[in-house]
């Protein structure tokens, strides 16, 4: 087995419970490094998990001819940089959603993975799983038939953004649109075959990131809060597909409705997992077997890099939800719709 030796740029949270965890997870993955701009927070990183080097210029941690993978998780308008110096070494990366604060610095990134050949897989993990890869299947395997309505929904009653570099849109890029609903709307676009969006009309609201009053698990600086925390789009794409999307971290609502998207042959929830079709002049609906188990999300990167496999979640596919979140940010600053545009 081939083994494989990962360096961590952004030693925060994401970096080390998620990253760090689920390379070491994986038979024959070492990490070897780790940078972060603070050097405290590195070296902390770098004893808790007994990692020899550590560095605060990413640039010296890419130099390491024994290094095979960099994993980005530094915040989501700076991405970019460090991605495109790794792809540019000849490094695979795997990098944590989204793929940027912005669809142009999305756009480099891809043309970087072009030009480099290597892998660029985008921390998506919602779509590793079960219910996800099922309903993946079933489209493939033409269940629904054309889809022509979806809807992708993930608001939280009270959940502001938790922690401080996602509520200042100079690191963050915006709030919960591209915090959490990058996830949901990922997900949904992808179990349907990942359809061009053309164009989309947007709305954001700013209502609870100032207010002193507002009851939250985690306390925020309000004076630096300058990110939605709502926002809502309405996409058309080229198939004739129409989605609506809904994200908040805080809202008085509850129990608004799952995801789900309908086809003229059946439709489906994604939470609960549930088919809904007809059959001999009856309404049917019903649970469906799930797909069969695949290798996960860092154990899939890691596989791609060994059996030089296409990346596992491409860039390609995510810069569509970059292009729809930059698109709905526009919408709401214009007041109109705005046409998704493509190099």
């Amino acid at each position: 087995m081939q083994k494989i030796n990962v360096g961590i740029v952004g030693a925060g949270a994401i970096g080390k419970a998620k990253h760090l965890v689920s390379h070491r997870e994986v038979e024959g993955v070492s990490v070897i490094a780790v940078c972060d701009i603070d050097e405290e927070r590195a070296r902390y990183c770098a004893h808790d998990y007994d990692i020899e080097h550590v560095f605060t210029d990413y640039h010296q941690l890419i130099a390491m001819p024994e290094i095979d993978a960099i994993s980005v998780c530094t915040p989501n308008n700076f991405h970019a940089a460090p991605t495109i110096a790794a792809l540019n070494a000849g490094k695979h990366v795997i990098c944590e959603k989204p793929l940027a604060g912005n669809a142009e610095d999305g756009q480099a990134m891809v043309n970087a993975a072009r030009a480099s050949g290597k892998i660029l897989q985008i921390g998506l993990q919602s779509r590793f799983g079960k219910g996800a890869r099922t309903l993946r299947k079933l489209w493939e395997e033409g269940l629904f038939g054309h889809v022509y309505y979806a809807r992708a929904v993930t608001m939280r009653r009270r959940g502001m953004g938790l922690s401080p570099t996602f509520m200042v849109k100079s690191i963050s890029g915006g709030g919960p649109l591209i915090d959490i609903g990058v996830h949901e709307l990922d997900v949904l676009l992808w179990m349907i075959g990942c359809p061009k969006p053309v164009e989309v009309f947007g709305s954001v609201a700013q209502r609870f990131g100032h207010r002193h009053d507002i009851v939250n698990p985690v306390d925020w600086d309000r004076a630096k809060y300058d990110v939605e925390d709502f926002a809502m789009g309405t996409i058309r794409f080229e198939d004739g597909l129409t989605v609506t999307l809904e994200s908040a971290w805080a809202a008085h609502i509850e129990n608004t409705g799952t995801t789900f998207f309908m086809g003229d042959l059946a439709g489906a929830t994604y939470h609960p997992l549930c088919i809904y079709t007809d059959k001999d002049g009856h309404l049917v609906e019903y649970k469906p077997e799930f797909a069969p188990d695949t290798p996960g999300e860092f154990e899939s990167f890691h596989k791609a890099i060994r059996e030089g496999l296409p990346s596992p979640v491409p860039a390609e596919e995510v810069l569509l939800t970059t292009k729809i979140f930059d698109a709905i940010y526009e919408s709401a600053r214009i007041g109109r719709s705005v046409p998704i545009t493509y190099e």
